[in-house]
């Protein structure tokens, strides 16, 4: 049974870190979340139906 690789640098995965190889590939994922550089996708969500939600 293969392992997929790190979805980062392609390296082997580390059980200490899966789905990433290192504490570096796990911190420059959570920064492409932060930085808006992964999105999911659907409908932009209007500033004023944000605000009904709260």
């Amino acid at each position: 049974m293969s392992t997929r690789p790190c979805p980062i640098c392609k390296k082997p995965r580390s059980e200490e870190f899966t789905p990433f190889c290192s504490s570096r590939c796990r911190d420059r994922d959570l920064a492409q979340w932060f930085n808006d550089g992964y999105a999911v996708p659907g409908e932009p969500a209007a500033p004023e139906d944000i605000a009904k939600e709260d």
